[in-house]
C-alpha cells in the first residue's frame, strides 16, 4: 500500500518545511509515502491537477466540510484497505480557496483534520504526522502512547 500525498504549491513557511522533511524521513522505514506538489492557482485548476495526479487511486479530499476521524478510524481503514489490496491512496489538499465540488464527487472520503479551518502547509504537516502515527500503530512501535 503506498501513500501519494498531494497538495498545492510548495511549502514556503518554515515550520512546514522542518515539519514536512521531519514526518517524510520518518515514514521511509514504512514503505512508499511520496508527497507531490502540483502548481498552485485557481481551485480550478489546481483540482484538475489534483485529479489528474491521483489517477487509479482510492481519493481522500481534505476538506473542512469533510468527516472528522480519530487515529484509530484511519489505522482501521489503513488495515481494511491493506486487506483488500488497495495500491494507492491519494490524499489531496487543495490551493487556499479550497476544492471544488467536481473534485469532492470523484473521491472516495472527505476527510476533515479539525473543526477549524487549517492553513494548507499546517494541514500537510498534521495529516502527515497522523499517517506516521498510523504507520507506528500497525508495526507496534511505541510512538503512539
Amino acid at each position: 500500500m503506498q501513500f501519494l500525498i498531494l497538495a498545492a504549491g510548495k511549502p514556503s513557511l518554515g515550520y512546514a518545511k522542518e515539519g514536512v522533511e521531519l514526518y517524510l524521513n520518518r515514514l521511509r522505514p514504512f514503505g512508499k509515502t511520496e508527497l507531490k506538489l502540483v502548481r498552485d492557482g485557481s481551485s480550478q485548476d489546481v483540482s484538475k491537477r489534483l485529479l489528474a495526479a491521483s489517477e487509479g487511486c482510492l481519493r481522500i479530499a481534505m476538506d473542512e466540510r469533510g468527516e472528522l476521524w480519530t487515529t484509530r478510524k484511519l489505522v482501521d481503514l489503513a488495515k481494511d484497505w491493506q486487506m483488500h489490496s488497495v495500491r494507492r491512496i491519494a490524499f489531496l489538499i487543495g490551493a487556499s480557496d479550497g476544492h471544488t465540488e467536481e473534485l469532492r464527487s470523484r473521491c472516495n472520503h472527505i476527510l476533515s483534520l479539525s473543526k477549524f479551518t487549517l492553513q494548507h502547509e499546517l494541514a500537510l504537516v498534521v495529516l502527515l504526522e497522523q499517517l506516521y502515527r498510523c504507520h507506528t500503530i500497525l508495526a507496534g512501535t511505541p510512538y503512539h502512547r
